[in-house]
């Protein structure tokens, strides 16, 4: 078995470590657009990594600041004992964990804990609302109250996701939404809803239109708890789609925490394939 190197061209190693990400997008469903631009993302940050190599195959790693904590990214993995070398450069780093971006399955990684999933899905040409729900746009005097309702909801699922303290959680937060919701309210892009049935607002929406080529992002999608077990979440699903041809979208996509099971049994449900998924190790 051969050792691994830290390569100084990195050059072939680039080329294919594209074209897999791409054919992971593209056989998700993704158009060429979105693939694209869902490589950029991916990509973002890559002429920091380190690459090595054990003559044939291929490991990149990277190690960020997030909230304070080193963490260690495995970037790409195609060498059968690169994850153990992974592991030990993040750990030489200063990383307290190791996170993984993952397509096509939790491979060589099934006993990283889940720390979120994208997942997308096609909507529907013509979705319609379930009957007896009615959907309005949020108003700016709820504003304030779905804000802060948002941010615990937000805190608590990092945190039931088990890669942050509370405390980071809350910095992780206040960044997040800044960066959404620049203007509040009225940030260009997003739209806010109020899901009503029998005269009462049973959850809401938050959606951004044109996130990515063709993409609307379900921010959230929230059904009070009082209402729950009701068959509410599928309708709101249905509301996601609806906001998604609204926007003149083609694709909606969200992301669920790790930890969240229901949640992630009614996306299965409903056709809303893993587009993305992330894991992480603590070291």
């Amino acid at each position: 078995m051969n050792e691994m190197e830290i390569v100084a061209d990195r050059g072939a190693w680039r080329a294919g470590f594209e074209e897999r990400v791409l054919a992971g997008y593209r056989a998700a469903g993704c158009s060429e657009p979105l693939a694209r631009a869902l490589l950029e993302r991916a990509a973002k940050g890559i002429d920091d990594w380190t690459v090595a190599t054990d003559g044939t195959e291929w490991t990149a790693v990277g190690v960020t600041q997030e909230n304070g904590a080193a963490v260690g990214r495995i970037h790409d993995l195609t060498a059968p004992q690169g994850r153990a070398w992974a592991e030990r450069w993040c750990a030489g780093q200063g990383a307290q964990r190791v996170e993984v971006r993952l397509t096509g399955g939790a491979g060589a990684f099934a006993d990283y804990p889940v720390r979120g999933q994208n997942r997308m899905r096609a909507a529907a040409e013509r979705p319609e609302l379930p009957p007896g729900l009615t959907v309005r746009r949020l108003t700016e005097e709820e504003y304030p109250g779905w804000y802060a309702g948002e941010e615990a909801a937000y805190i608590a699922d990092i945190v039931r996701a088990g890669a942050l303290t509370p405390e980071q959680a809350k910095e992780k937060s206040d960044h997040d939404f800044a960066l959404h919701l620049p203007q509040g309210y009225l940030t260009p892009g997003h739209a806010f809803y109020a899901m009503e049935a029998d005269g009462q607002v049973i959850g809401t929406g938050w959606v951004n239109h044109g996130f990515l080529p063709g993409v609307t992002f379900g921010f959230s999608l929230e059904v009070y708890e009082e209402h729950r077990g009701k068959g509410y979440g599928r309708a709101a699903m249905a509301v996601g789609e609806w906001a998604t041809r609204r926007g003149g979208d083609e694709v909606m996509m969200f992301n669920v925490f790790g930890g969240n099971e229901v949640a992630m049994g009614l996306y299965d449900s409903t056709g809303f394939a893993v587009l993305d998924e992330f894991r992480f190790m603590e070291l």
